[in-house]
């Protein structure tokens, strides 16, 4: 949403500028898949699928959020911070 807002496509600009946003956010996916071994939220919690009632008790359970969530938006954050 970062990288959009930024450098988004506005009504009245080309394709030209859609382009530069997808590199940039092709760029933060490679990087962060770098850092984490994928992209995927489901791979990023050992296949715990949210949409069970028994996922949501192993996120909870491995704690997942303060493990997992939060070091995730984290390195976000930072490779952000160099993109754009």
């Amino acid at each position: 949403m970062v990288i959009g807002a930024k450098y988004g496509r506005g009504e009245n600009d080309g394709w030209k500028v859609t382009g530069t946003s997808y590199v940039k956010i092709r760029d933060l996916m490679n990087q962060f898949s770098q850092k984490h071994g994928t992209y995927i939220c489901r791979e990023l919690l050992n296949g715990c699928e949210l949409t069970t009632e028994e996922g949501h008790k192993t996120y909870l359970d491995n704690d997942y959020r303060n493990k997992v969530c939060k070091p995730c938006v984290r390195s976000v954050v930072d490779i952000l911070e160099n993109i754009i």
